[in-house]
């Protein structure tokens, strides 16, 4: 027997994880046209796949026990080679495992199983997530369905793969080179049909294009700006896109040319040298029951390792050690990576940030990313308990933003000033009074992804907690990360406009070209100045009524301004004075405007209806009259003589 026919008597043994019973029938059914790639189990939950996979274990182990091992051929039928884990495992609900966290958990019981996690976006956030999470490969559902077998067996095979949202196709990474065998062992190539060449450029025309078009809608989708009309019709376009791909890809497949390529498993999947490999070794069990030990069983010719009861046994606080640096990691890289975009503000109010040129932006950004960074792992090492945080929420970020003055002006940077020398970081720290009631004070959820981070609590979105890894709780925490990377470079910036606003050394050193003269300072802090006080009387009350904050995010425009939503009733129960009028003039308005809106519309079309059909039909009759009159004097035989 070649090697190629024991590769395909044997197919890759596949486990499907995901809560869509559409897709997972689609995939099985889309399954049965590869010889190489059997889907043995598919569950709907977390919970259900590590009681499948402890179940299988146990069995294979049994019967392993008990039985030669030349004969164990169907031991691991059972065992899968890999599992497809949908990411947004649990997003529909909060009590079931994440699918990140399960990831960790299958790669901390099982280190030796192989994990390809799917997701219905192709988001750079989510690839570095699984990457992090220690997924084997990650790649979206939208990918073609030749590609998505390639990556099966790829994955299957052990080798890791994480797709690259900057490509709208499939681009395996360089394997290791292939190993030569004799020409008996290899079937000979053969050229494909004509009409088979056809549809599958014709294929791959359509779905190049139809990735096109896919791509600039979600650019387009995630635009804040956008009002809820284009948002519908940018969505139905998006369906109707992702709809089209889908049928392109069925109508058009041509799995001949899929099988011929499966059917070189040297070249396209390297599998070869693992089949030689298992032929040199036999069919043995080898190593011991002990820690780390793992089961090599031999399944006609083919070499797969398995773990070991010994592999259940996880030390969970390096296990909780390394789930929090993930998440952290994963989150600080996905700001990182929007800081290379523009940096202007893209709102209606003026921030004190826009004063700066565009590198310097992006650096104290930069600084206060690290600063924070530093600050994670100082709050760690002085075992700071989740209750100590909320009474030590305004001196952390206090500290915080200390640190990240004191580095980015300079410690000893000083400046002349009247024919004296001036302590610039000295004399800024004096407004920390000032800084801290007008501006950290009023960062949302500090206190919430501080224990989201350090101690892995469930992180509220719209008041459901959802579990650290939950693409939900990832969501909410990059924002609140970017808001609050914004909001200190604001509070590092303020001190300095209102002490060396129009110093010559300042101003070349960190402004923009637009606001050099002191003509246009003075206006910059003028509408600084009025934008607090609006915050203050109007919009800061509004928010507290409608129970939301406003924060700051980073785009791929710039920076803009969205609303999250928060529980603020003690906030609401202690406004008085402007504030409490305005809520009191906003549920007024809220009580009055409709039916003041139905009165006015009733009035309007009563006057049209007097207009229309009163007025209108009288003058109509008079009109008449007259061309009547008009008609009868025409005819008058008086007037003719």
């Amino acid at each position: 027997m070649s090697l190629v026919q024991a590769a395909i008597r044997h197919p890759y043994r596949l486990m499907l994880i995901d809560e869509d019973p559409v897709f997972r029938l689609g995939l099985r059914v889309w399954l049965e046209r590869y010889a190489d790639l059997s889907l043995i189990a598919e569950v709907e939950t977390g919970e259900a796949a590590l009681e499948y996979l402890e179940d299988a274990l146990s069995d294979s182990l049994e019967r392993s026990s008990v039985e030669h091992p030349s004969e164990s051929g169907a031991i691991a039928l059972a065992v899968p080679d890999l599992v497809v884990l949908e990411m947004e495992l649990g997003r529909s609900h909060p009590d079931r495992i994440p699918g990140l966290t399960l990831c960790q958990h299958l790669k901390t019981k099982y280190p030796t199983l192989r994990v390809l996690m799917l997701s219905a976006s192709p988001e750079p956030l989510l690839s570095a997530a699984a990457q992090q999470a220690g997924a084997t490969g990650y790649c979206p559902k939208t990918v073609e369905p030749e590609s998505l077998a390639n990556i099966l067996r790829r994955v299957a095979d052990g080798r890791s793969f994480f797709w690259n949202a900057a490509s709208t196709s499939y681009s395996p990474l360089p394997t290791a080179p292939t190993p030569y065998l004799p020409s008996s062992h290899l079937s000979s190539p053969r050229r494909p049909a004509p009409l088979s060449r056809f549809r599958r450029n014709l294929r791959q025309s359509g779905l190049q294009q139809i990735e096109a078009a896919l791509a600039e809608v979600n650019a387009e989708l995630r635009q804040l700006e956008l009002s809820l009309v284009d948002r519908a019709i940018l969505a139905g376009r998006q369906r109707e896109l992702r709809a089209a791909r889908k049928l392109i890809g069925w109508m058009l497949a041509t799995p001949s040319l899929t099988e011929e390529r499966a059917r070189q498993p040297v070249s396209s999947q390297g599998t070869g040298s693992q089949f030689i490999n298992s032929q040199i070794t036999g069919s043995q069990i080898t190593g011991s029951q002990g820690a780390g030990s793992q089961i090599t069983n031999r399944s006609g010719g083919e070499e797969r390792s398995l773990p070991t009861a010994s592999a259940l046994t996880i030390n969970a606080s390096s296990e909780s050690a390394i789930s929090k640096m993930r998440i952290e990691s994963v989150l600080f890289d996905a700001v990182l990576e929007k800081l290379h975009n523009s940096l202007e503000n893209g709102t209606e109010t003026p921030m004190e940030i826009d004063i700066l040129r565009e590198e310097k932006k992006r650096e104290l950004f930069y600084l206060i990313l690290r600063q924070l960074e530093n600050f994670l792992d100082e709050l760690r090492y002085s075992e700071v308990q989740p209750e100590q945080l909320e009474p030590k929420r305004s001196s952390i970020l206090l500290d915080l933003w200390q640190a990240v003055t004191t580095e980015f002006f300079g410690k000893y940077y000083a400046i002349a000033v009247d024919g004296k020398s001036v302590e610039v970081v000295e004399t800024l720290l004096r407004d920390e009074a000032i800084v801290q009631l007008e501006i950290l004070d009023k960062i949302p959820s500090v206190v919430d992804l501080l224990k989201h981070l350090l101690f892995q609590m469930p992180l509220a979105v719209d008041s459901v907690p959802y579990a650290p890894g939950n693409p939900e709780a990832m969501s909410r925490a990059e924002v609140l990360t970017e808001n609050l990377l914004i909001q200190l470079a604001n509070a590092v910036i303020q001190p300095l406009l209102n002490r060396f606003a129009s110093i010559e050394g300042i101003k070349q050193n960190l402004y923009s070209r637009k606001l050099l003269s002191n003509r246009e300072i003075e206006r910059f802090r003028n509408d600084l100045s009025w934008k607090y006080r609006i915050e203050k009387y109007f919009r800061e009350p509004q928010n507290i009524f409608e129970s939301q904050y406003s924060i700051h995010v980073f785009s791929w425009k710039g920076i803009q301004k969205t609303s999250i939503y928060a529980p603020r009733s003690p906030e609401l129960n202690e406004l008085s004075g402007v504030q409490l009028a305005v809520t009191l003039a906003l549920e007024t308005r809220d009580a009055i405007a409709p039916r003041l809106r139905t009165a006015v519309s009733w009035a309007g079309n009563s006057v049209i209806y007097v207009l229309t059909e009163v007025v209108g039909r009288g003058l109509g009759l008079v009109g008449r009259g007259i061309l009547k009159g008009l008609g009868n004097a025409w005819q008058d035989p008086r007037l003719k003589r």
